[in-house]
């Protein structure tokens, strides 16, 4: 527990945890550590065991005195509100206890350090991780973690001189009440986990909590190539609190920053420099990555860096895990993780920047299916389905796109592999970008990559021809 984040004011007071997965344990762990008395609790009992050796006895919620308890702690993937709450969560709620998450506690933890927020419904784990990588060559003490994988409270205490990097999810903006960013990025929105937010407008309003608490001396960076997001910005901006910078890819952003046409231009002094050539730069491929870019760049000039580095940063990016990650080239096919496009929307992104693509697909399929791909069709050579959403997928393609249901990734990879290598076409891919979350066959977007990753560098090493890139 040595390197957990304390949190002051806790000794003698008593927080319930909700959910014990990686980011509820920690919590657990640096409650105690912080001298508070903790009763947690999970449904899985593999997960109360886990707890209980790491020396905190799980106590359960649907039980516990209510009166004793200060604050429910709760895992940002249980609901407590749509499509209804979990049981503890109501209980939380009628005993009028208010339900945060560990990046709340966070918060109070480091009030003197800055923070970098960044949300969107895609984009917001390239530019966590674009944010931090350009933040740690330029020198600066800094810590990335959130929604892109290392829990809040895993992360170093930092102090006046440190910046936190944090991905932020709608369900963890929903549990953070004092949140105030120094800069706060709001990249896109386009329907996403509406049944976890009532409707739409639930969504939209989760993902502005972001910008709630801003003032003065805070910056608020926003996309402007979607209508909510538009609509967004007219609103911060009409509160006249932040400074309100506008993104884009795909025109021009007065005041701010746009990467049109994949070249980086500066407007934020009126200027409208073009900083950087961003076709050249192989780990931001595409229009999106040029959001993306524009957001992180907007974002370091807010927090005071200078051009050069910020462009170097840029330049030595080295790309993230599962999205759009080049995992080898076989015979000169090219095979490509994006494995956390779990949606349509994020799956559109990768599918512009190829062709031909060997496709693989499918898993739990998420509203509106794939539907809004179809004027993308074209440049798939061939649709490989895996998964729970096969047959509807197979439908959809039906006429347009010719699709093989292989039921599992293994099968499916190796069907595209054996038809990509057999065509040899020009610029073929093998794309895993599935357009569907992971959970009826994997645990997580994570484990399914992994899972491609070593298929594929079995295949290379099989025939010899493997280039990891």
């Amino acid at each position: 527990m040595t390197d957990l984040i304390r949190i002051p004011g806790l000794a003698g007071r008593t927080l319930a945890v909700l959910g014990l997965g990686k980011s509820g344990l920690v919590a657990a762990k640096a409650l105690k550590a912080s001298g508070a008395t903790v009763w947690a609790w999970d449904d899985s009992a593999a997960q109360r065991a886990q707890l209980a050796s790491e020396g905190i006895e799980p106590v359960d919620l649907g039980t516990a005195d209510w009166t004793r308890i200060e604050a429910l702690v709760l895992s940002p993937g249980i609901p407590h509100s749509f499509p209804k709450p979990h049981p503890i969560a109501a209980k939380a709620k009628a005993a009028n206890k208010p339900i945060i998450g560990d990046v709340e506690l966070l918060l109070r933890a480091q009030p003197h350090a800055r923070f970098l927020a960044i949300t969107g419904t895609n984009g917001k784990s390239t530019t966590t991780a674009l944010s931090g990588h350009i933040l740690a060559s330029a020198g600066r003490q800094v810590a990335v973690g959130g929604n892109i994988g290392t829990p809040a409270l895993a992360l170093p205490a930092l102090g006046a001189a440190g910046i936190y990097v944090l991905e932020l999810s709608s369900y963890q903006l929903e549990i953070t009440p004092s949140l105030k960013p120094t800069v706060a990025i709001l990249l896109n929105i386009t329907p996403d986990h509406i049944d976890r937010h009532g409707d739409m407008a639930g969504y939209i309003a989760a993902k502005e909590r972001i910008f709630r608490r801003q003032s003065a001396d805070d910056t608020a960076i926003i996309g402007i190539d979607d209508e909510p997001s538009r609509a967004m910005r007219e609103r911060i901006a009409a509160r006249k609190a932040a400074r309100v910078v506008a993104i884009s890819s795909i025109r021009p952003a007065s005041a701010g920053v746009s990467g049109a046409d994949g070249k980086l231009v500066d407007d934020l002094d009126a200027k409208a420099e073009t900083v950087l050539d961003l076709t050249g730069v192989a780990t931001l491929p595409g229009e999106h990555n040029w959001q993306n870019a524009a957001a992180a760049y907007a974002a370091m000039r807010s927090l005071g860096l200078q051009r050069a580095p910020i462009v170097e940063g840029l330049r030595t990016y080295p790309g993230l895990a599962h999205r759009q990650e080049m995992i080898a080239t076989i015979n000169g096919v090219r095979y490509i993780n994006d494995s956390k496009a779990t949606n349509a929307d994020a799956t559109q992104k990768a599918l512009v920047c190829y062709q031909p693509i060997y496709w693989i697909l499918g898993g739990k399929p998420k509203e509106g299916g794939i539907e809004s791909l179809r004027p993308l069709f074209p440049r798939v050579a061939h649709a490989y389905l895996i998964g729970e959403a096969s047959a509807a997928f197979a439908r959809t393609l039906k006429g347009q796109v010719a699709a093989t249901e292989c039921g599992t990734l293994e099968r499916a990879v190796a069907s595209a592999h054996a038809q990509a290598q057999a065509d040899h076409k020009a610029g073929a891919v093998v794309l895993l970008s599935p357009a569907c979350a992971s959970f009826d066959q994997f645990a997580n977007f994570e484990q399914r990559g992994e899972a491609f990753r070593q298929i594929v560098l079995e295949l290379g090493n099989g025939n010899g021809q493997r280039r990891a890139s």
